[in-house]
Order: structure tokens, then C-alpha cells, then sequence
């Protein structure tokens, strides 16, 4: 079974290395949703995969790190592509959050990027 808890922040970014004439140079915004999905045994007890709290715990620390910044200026998204991104937060979630199995990324309604580990 898998279940995903879903993130908005909001945040301010430039890829540096398109040319400079590339409309995503210049600085931007987007309203970023982030995907964190789980995947496991759904417990007889509970009957759920994991608590949906605890996901949102998980990744309170990284809403911290990226909500209302400039993506840039955090160290390993110096390029803030969305797949910099979903790689940036699943190797700060893989570590401590059990099942994670991916990390969307919508960086606007109808484009973003899927990922799910090496």
C-alpha cells in the first residue's frame, strides 16, 4: 500500500545555467507542491501504513529550509531545477522516514517531476 502527504511552499528561484536569454533565468516564483509517499504493510492494529502526523513531522525541518526563501542560497540547490529538488529533499528524507518510496515535485499545475531514489 502507499500513501503520500502533500506540502505547498512558496519560493523564489533562477537556473543559472540556461542561457541568460531562457525565460527561468531570471529570478521567478513558483507556488511548489511536494508529494512524500510511503509505502508499506498496512498495520492490523491501526490500520494505516504510517501516521499522517508523522509524515508532516518528518518533514517540518525542510518546510522550514524552503518555504518563502530564495532556493538558490540553500547549499545543493545552488541549480533548482524541480529534479534538483525532489533529489535534495529525498536525501534528506530517505534517511529518516521509512518506506519512502518517492517525491513528487509540481512546480506549476501541469509540470513537475517524479523521483524515486538511485
Amino acid at each position: 500500500m502507499e500513501i503520500f502527504k502533500e506540502f505547498t511552499i512558496e519560493a523564489a528561484h533562477r537556473l543559472p545555467s540556461l542561457p541568460a536569454t531562457h525565460k527561468c533565468h531570471r529570478l521567478h516564483g513558483h507556488s511548489f507542491r511536494i508529494g512524500v509517499y510511503v509505502s508499506g504493510e498496512v498495520n492490523a492494529t491501526t490500520g494505516w501504513v504510517m501516521d499522517f502526523a508523522d509524515v508532516s513531522a518528518t518533514f517540518r525541518p525542510l518546510f522550514e529550509q524552503l518555504d518563502h526563501r530564495y532556493l538558490n542560497e540553500i547549499e545543493g540547490l545552488e541549480n533548482p531545477t524541480s529534479e534538483n529538488l525532489a533529489r535534495w529533499v529525498w536525501q534528506r528524507l530517505h534517511p529518516v522516514l521509512p518506506g519512502l518510496c518517492r517525491v513528487v515535485i509540481h512546480e506549476t499545475c501541469t509540470a513537475g517531476c517524479v523521483y524515486t531514489g538511485e
